[in-house]
């Protein structure tokens, strides 16, 4: 497919002179951008794409509608992009090899079937622990003042970037956080994961399924093992890990 360096960028942001290189190239193709390691073409240096106001900028007045970005690049400019990208409105995917898909989901029936089943699931249980819910948040608010959710992100279906929700267990206003008396009984027994059920009725992990990786641990993977990536990750299955996670730290504390 051919393609052509920043078409739309180049119209709503200013370029600098070629003195310098920059850490990436950007290519376009139709109204995906790629965002790759620097190869073999040249393009202009760019200092807008160190900035993230800049970029926020330079991505929601484009017409760019998906932005791709390359593992490789690391795990501050990944973040980086991710966060320009979710606030000029714009989806922002890992860039991973392609698989193809599982054969449980090789009919397009039975994975709209298991997403809408999943959905449904999920509307009924949080409606059923709301009040579970209302009363941790009063039980945080008044023992932290500090926003009640923690948001970092995550690599979901076919690579895409989300912010997965939790409850906040750590507190805010010291140099050095420290997980509150709340946080450390709603760590025990996992109670941090619930708002993750908000992720799954917006269709951005499943119930159930492998586990969700967080960005920082995604962009280490290898090529291969990035392929896994392509996967609908489940609240179940990341729950389990994050369990045995614990243990092990657990285990370590004690034996230290």
């Amino acid at each position: 497919m051919k393609t052509s360096i920043l078409p739309t960028l180049n119209n709503s942001c200013s370029v600098a002179e070629p003195n310098s290189s920059t850490y990436c190239t950007l290519q376009w193709r139709r109204n995906q951008l790629l965002v790759k390691p620097v190869g073999t073409v040249k393009q202009p240096h760019m200092p807008l794409l160190d900035n993230y106001e800049s970029l926020r900028e330079c991505l929601e007045h484009s017409s760019v509608k998906l932005v791709r970005i390359d593992p490789k690049l690391g795990e501050e400019k990944v973040q980086l992009w991710a966060d320009a990208a979710k606030s000029a409105s714009k989806a922002i995917y890992l860039r991973i090899g392609t698989v193809r898909k599982q054969s449980k989901y090789s009919s397009d029936l039975l994975w709209w079937l298991k997403r809408v089943s999943e959905w449904a699931i999920a509307n009924v249980i949080l409606l059923a622990i709301s009040p579970l819910m209302l009363l941790l948040a009063v039980l945080m608010k008044i023992e932290v003042q500090a926003p009640l959710f923690e948001r970092s992100w995550y690599v979901g279906e076919r690579g895409r970037l989300f912010q997965l929700i939790k409850f906040r267990t750590t507190s805010v206003n010291t140099d050095e956080q420290k997980t509150t008396q709340i946080g450390s009984w709603m760590l025990k027994y996992g109670l941090n994961n619930l708002p993750q059920l908000l992720n799954v009725i917006r269709g951005e992990i499943g119930l159930f399924g492998s586990r969700c990786w967080t960005l920082e641990d995604a962009v280490r993977l290898t090529p291969e093992t990035q392929k896994q990536l392509s996967n609908l990750p489940g609240m179940v299955g990341s729950w389990e890990v994050e369990a045995e996670e614990s243990n092990i730290l657990h285990l370590d504390s004690q034996i230290s």
